[in-house]
């Protein structure tokens, strides 16, 4: 059985077209939850689900986030803002 590939090559366009794809799908799963007649307090069992999924995406937004090296200038004092 082959193993996973831990190494990817993918440029920074590729990583905001990814990103830009999750915020896409998330807008929309959240549009859906919306858009429901449900009771809020007793949500159906396609609520949980969705909201399981925004979670992931959340996470994986997250974790892209992290990964990311913003600039820093190597001297002098850092002004953020």
């Amino acid at each position: 059985m082959p193993g996973y590939n831990k190494t990817f090559e993918l440029t920074v366009e590729d990583m905001e077209l990814i990103e830009d794809a999750l915020r896409t799908t998330k807008r929309s799963l959240n549009s859906a939850v919306l858009s429901q007649d449900a009771d809020p307090l007793r949500p159906c069992e396609n609520t949980r689900a969705v909201d399981a999924s925004m979670k992931r995406i959340n996470d994986l937004l997250g974790r892209l986030h992290n990964q990311k090296n913003f600039y820093r200038p190597k001297s002098g004092a850092y002004i953020g803002g």
